[in-house]
């Protein structure tokens, strides 16, 4: 079964205004909060799979374009066991080096079939590389927006994919604050990993790909790094549609990974709340590209965690440097963001659950981080 053809309409998750399908709309125009897509599809039996292309597009029938011509093979991407009942997929050996790019190639296709004026995207780094890359591929012009202070490896990649590069003097909300305006002007399309709904259904193959490479059943636990969620909200659809469809039997419990110097979500959970409560100020950490004060998708990624029987986890920059360094011991050099998980369940926060983490950026585009206090 092929995907999806027409291009189905978006709507607001919190006071339901539909956008119609093919639309440059980029934000819900009563509230102005990001959109869902209305799409829910049958995934293909297990049995199904054998002798398909070799990338994420091999789960057609759960993606909402058809397989495009700028694919540069992404997905698929290794299982190894790490220590105990926990394993690890190793999302940084992408073609840009991040699991970003299940999203950004979801984000080019659409805009090469809208035909834009021009692309821009904000980022703290990776996502913002990520669809360089494939606006590139593309042929599509592009600018991406980032903070000042941006790891200057992920800025020289982005510029030789050819994107013109709006420095912000300003922290990650500023950054975002100054895309959205622009993405306000005619003809554009903004290739927003948080408010565009396509980037998480190409996230949620992430778990597909875990479903099929565990022989069509899933871990007790999925543990996950959040800042603004799109991998964790895209893992979300896909145990959905995998349970909906009776391919697994049991959904497992999502576990929530933030910095503990910037963890407004994680403070959200332990007050017991639906939404953010209170202001959480910028602070420096390691874990870069989780350190979102204010994330659009809150209320769902809370509710998303609740309803799967998990929670939240948080980690001290020490603990990023000492995981970083055992993962660099084992033969796996992550970035400092990449690491959170595996800092937040190496000592065995989860007993003896079954469990998988994402190394989610390579960590050539940030080098290592170094001990708090020397």
């Amino acid at each position: 079964m092929p995907a999806a053809t027409v291009l189905p309409d978006c709507f607001c998750p919190v006071d339901g205004t539909r956008v119609p399908g093919g639309s440059l709309t980029w934000s819900c125009p009563v509230c102005r909060g990001p959109l869902d897509l209305d799409f829910s599809p049958s995934p293909a039996p297990l049995k199904a799979l054998a002798g398909r292309v070799n990338s994420l597009w091999r789960y057609a029938e759960c993606l909402p374009l058809p397989a495009p011509a700028i694919s540069l093979g992404e997905g698929r991407t290794p299982l190894v066991e790490l220590a105990g009942p926990v394993s690890a997929k190793l999302d940084f050996l992408m073609p840009t080096l991040s699991f970003k790019d299940r999203g950004a190639v979801m984000l080019a296709a659409l805009a090469r079939r809208l035909g834009p004026d021009r692309v821009i995207a904000d980022s703290s780094g990776n996502a913002g590389t990520a669809v360089a890359a494939y606006c590139a591929r593309a042929g599509l012009d592009c600018t991406v927006y980032v903070p000042v202070g941006t790891s200057p490896k992920k800025l020289e990649q982005i510029g030789a994919h050819g994107a013109r590069l709006e420095v912000i003097d300003g922290d990650r909300e500023s950054t975002a604050l100054a895309a959205r305006a622009a993405a306000d002007e005619p003809g554009t399309f903004y290739a927003s990993h948080v408010h565009n709904p396509y980037f998480l259904h190409g996230t949620k193959t992430y778990v597909h790909e875990l479903w099929e490479d565990l022989g069509g059943r899933l871990t007790d636990a999925l543990v996950v790094p959040v800042g603004n969620g799109t991998l964790l909200l895209g893992a979300a659809l896909a145990v959905r549609e995998l349970h909906t469809a009776g391919l697994i039997a049991r959904r497992p419990a999502l576990y929530a990974v933030q910095s503990a110097a910037v963890a407004p979500l994680a403070a959200a959970w332990r007050a017991g709340a639906d939404d953010l409560v209170g202001e959480t100020p910028m602070a420096p950490t390691f874990a870069e590209g989780i350190a979102i004060p204010r994330p659009p998708r809150a209320r769902q990624i809370l509710r998303a965690v609740r309803d799967s029987g998990g929670g939240f986890l948080t980690v001290t920059e020490d603990q990023i440097v000492a995981a970083q360094q055992d993962l660099a011991s084992r033969g796996l050099y992550v970035e400092s963001t990449g690491v959170a998980c595996w800092a937040a369940v190496r000592e065995g926060a989860l007993g003896e659950r079954t469990a998988v983490v994402p190394l989610c950026g390579a960590g050539a585009k940030t080098g290592l981080a170094k001990a708090v206090g020397g």
